[in-house]
């Protein structure tokens, strides 16, 4: 590696070595602009480094000659390729010459922290780069010779993994056309982030508090300016949502500390979240005076680059004086001739690769779908289930990870994706899609590469779930249980290492059957035998297949507007609606025929029936409940047990009157606990970014729920999305006392493992403070 390029001295010719990003941003900078300092590696280095990898069966070797031909189509191809590049070079060695090279030329930053950021160009003017946004990702990483290495080969590996290959591929490009170079800055921690968007309508900043990492993943609602190009003058400004924010630091960070999951790792580097203060959070992150020079700055910069720019900016603190600099810099490029991919949140995991099948309007659902495509759809309620079931994939442009969307394909063992800004304007219908449910990402494929695709009406892809295959298990103590409400996924379920059902969905359930109508219509119609009749027997098939385990079986909690036969389309969407136990109050007909339907399982011989009662709002309602289900003989069986949802969040206040009333248990319902307590509407993925499950109220909420069940001698499960979702809460449940987990069919296998790690971990510490207590 003969030399570095500085920001500050690279030339016009030198663009194609060290990529656009850099290109562009150096320009900026040598017209004394406040630009971050950093130098390029070039792409030649790259090139070099492929050159060293000579194993014999190397799929690297040739790549500077090979244009890599793939059916990208092939997903499955397309990542094992991908896997096998990317293990190839992340298991090379580096030559320490580079490396030392790089450290002493950073070192003269006197920083303990750098960021890598990756810088493309194309080697020829047949195409042009597009939007090449999210295709590859900065990384962070100490200043030593370890960190250097291991990150180098990070962030030349992002060229090749799955959905870098397949944009190439659709530009028609040429790997060997494709020059990547790494941009290499300091990097300390932020005061304030954020951009500022200029176009011809005027400029939008946005700002929150802490490094960029919270804006960029979407985890806070920033503070917003509107400002009117001309004259500078803020049209309007809006308080964001800033509950977290990021920082650099060891180990051991600072303050309020969130899960484990906020901490991103890379050689012993920790970027960690912290809860920001409440005074901070009612407070703009961008004092007058600094946001007058980003104004200022947007000004300048508009007689370089015209009306149409982005900038990121951020303010440390060097000397104890807040300094404002640019971090990066874009202009727009030329339109893809189509769009590639596009980006929203992985809600349910595995990939298929379908026809679209487009609805404008969630309020008008189709009579049926063609089997095998993939539903495109503004917002989903349960009602859709029936629906679904012909779908092999769901995008929807609403929606967050809790959303019924996500909730009903992880039943289903379907990929989807969902908070697809404007999916169903921007996907044409009968367009063909290939959905990322892991990455959150769908893909718009050409014709020609669909072709080649097995037709997936013939062989639908496979559920992202499957029973452990026989091998020795870790015991744990904690109880596993499962999230269920489809009989025809009981084969698949029931042999996996579960000690029994922890959520029986009764509205999933019993969908199918209802075909649109609310159970309420039943009676009405005089078909009560009939729903009796079909209820009895699916609940007793559930209990016995999982027998001795037990199944707790969910009563029904539908909120006014889910079942749209029984609603006009103006019927408002609530989230709490006339729901719960209050529901079977006011009327108590449905939730008698549910009583009787497990009397009717007792009767034929299953005491592992358990009723789990939803949205328990008084302890009135749940004594009326428990007198309900003495009067239907459900007692008389010892084993039977009343438990109650813990969601709406007066429990935390009520549970020992609960449990005078006869409560035998609790489940926490995740779900809705997380938004009566924060607020926030899980249907509304921009709020939920920032506002879930890790927030601190919810885990204290929960953590007090945990302790009170203890304290009355009553066991407590929790049952929503949370721990498969967020694995990482899983330790801090362990360490509570969570009596039972209870997760979807997909989440099994790694939440198993989780608890068992979580519990050697708590044995292995016991046993440390035994020994030194000891001496």
């Amino acid at each position: 590696m003969d030399k570095l390029y500085w920001l500050d001295q690279i030339k016009l010719q030198d663009r194609a070595k060290v990529g656009d990003k850099a290109f562009y941003l150096s320009r900026i900078k040598q017209r004394g602009y406040p630009v971050v300092p950093g130098f390029v590696v070039s792409e030649e280095v790259l090139r070099l480094f492929l050159e060293t990898l000579n194993s014999s069966e190397s799929l690297v070797a040739n790549l500077p000659n090979s244009s890599l031909h793939l059916d990208v189509a092939n997903w499955r191809q397309l990542q094992q390729v991908a896997g096998r590049l990317r293990q190839e070079i992340i298991h090379a060695t580096v030559p320490s010459q580079w490396v030392n090279t790089i450290l002493t030329t950073a070192r003269e930053w006197q920083t303990n922290f750098l960021i890598f950021r990756p810088s493309l160009t194309l080697a020829t003017k047949t195409h042009r780069l597009g939007n090449t946004s999210g295709l590859l990702d900065a990384a962070f990483c100490y200043c030593n010779e370890d960190a250097i290495a291991h990150t180098l080969k990070h962030t030349w590996s992002q060229l090749f993994r799955a959905r870098s290959l397949l944009y190439w591929q659709r530009m028609g490009v040429n790997l060997q056309e494709v020059n990547l170079a790494i941009l290499v800055q300091p990097v300390e921690n932020a005061i304030a982030s954020g951009l500022l968007i200029a176009n011809s309508s005027g400029y939008k900043i946005q700002a929150t508090w802490g490094l960029g990492l919270a804006l960029s993943q979407g985890e806070v609602i920033p503070d917003t300016y509107h400002v009117q190009q001309e004259t500078g003058i803020v049209l309007e400004r809006h308080l964001g949502n800033k509950m977290f924010a990021y920082r650099l630091g060891s180990s051991e960070l600072n303050g309020a500390e969130l899960s484990k999951k906020e901490v991103f790792k890379l050689d012993n580097l920790r970027v960690g979240a912290y809860s920001v203060e409440e005074s901070h959070q009612q407070q703009y992150a961008l004092t007058e005076e600094y946001l007058q020079q980003v104004i200022t700055l947007g000004h300048q910069l508009k007689s370089e680059l015209g009306n149409s720019f982005t900038i990121e900016w951020t303010i440390t603190e060097e000397n104890s004086t807040p300094c404002l600099y640019m971090t990066q810099v874009s202009t727009p490029q030329s339109a893809i001739p189509s769009i590639r991919f596009i980006k929203g949140t992985g809600a349910a995991r595995g990939r298929v690769t379908a026809n679209a099948y487009v609805v404008t309007d969630s309020q008008r659902k189709p009579e049926q779908l063609p089997k095998g495509v993939i539903l495109v759809v503004p917002a989903i309620t349960p009602d859709w289930l029936p629906l679904l079931e012909q779908a092999v994939g769901i995008v929807t442009a609403q929606g967050g990870v809790t959303s019924h969307a996500a909730i009903l394909s992880r039943e289903l063992g379907i990929p989807a994706v969902v908070n697809v800004a404007d999916a169903t304007l921007v996907i044409p219908n009968g367009e063909r899609l290939l959905i990322d449910g892991d990455r959150g990402e769908v893909y718009l494929l050409k014709a020609d590469e669909a072709t080649t695709v097995e037709n997936l009406h013939q062989q639908p892809p496979t559920p992202p779930f499957h029973p452990v295959v026989s091998r020795q298990m870790p015991m744990i103590a904690t109880q596993l249980l499962v999230n269920l409400s489809q009989p025809s996924l009981i084969e698949q379920v029931q042999n996996l290492p579960v000690d029994g059902v922890g959520l029986l969905r009764s509205e999933l359930m019993l969908l199918p059957l209802l075909k649109g109508q609310h159970p309420n219509f039943w009676l009405l119609d005089g078909r009560k035998s009939e729903l009796l009749e079909q209820l009895s027997k699916q609940i007793i098939q559930f209990a016995r297949a999982f027998a001795p385990r037990p199944v707790f079986y969910r009563s029904l909690d539908w909120r006014s507007h889910e079942l749209s036969a029984n609603n006009s389309q103006s019927a408002p969407q609530s989230i709490l609606g006339d729901r719960g136990t209050l529901s079977y109050v006011r009327n108590s007909g449905v939730f008698e025929l549910e009583l009787t339907a497990i009397a009717n399982a007792q009767k034929a011989g299953y005491d592992n029936i358990h009723l789990l009662l939803p949205f328990v709002r008084s302890v009135a309602e749940f004594t009326f409940c428990r007198q309900k289900a003495e009067q239907f003989g459900l007692t008389q069986i010892p084993q039977f047990q009343l438990w109650m949802m813990a969601e709406v969040p007066s429990v935390l206040f009520l549970l020992p009157e609960y449990v005078k009333a006869g409560v035998a248990g609790i489940s926490i319902g995740t779900n809705d606990l997380t938004q009566l307590l924060l607020g926030a509407d899980r249907e509304q993925s921009g709020i939920t970014k920032a506002l879930n499950e890790r927030h601190p109220a919810v885990m204290a909420a929960i953590a007090q729920l945990i302790q009170m069940s203890h304290t009355a001698g009553i066991p407590c499960s929790i049952c929503g999305q949370a721990p498969a979702i967020y694995p990482e809460i899983i330790d801090q449940l362990v360490q509570w006392g969570i009596t039972s987990i209870s997760v979807e069919p997909e989440a099994v296998e790694r939440t198993y493992q989780a608890i068992a790690r979580a519990e050697h971990r708590l044995l292995l510490e016991a046993a440390r403070r035994k020994m030194r207590e000891h001496g």
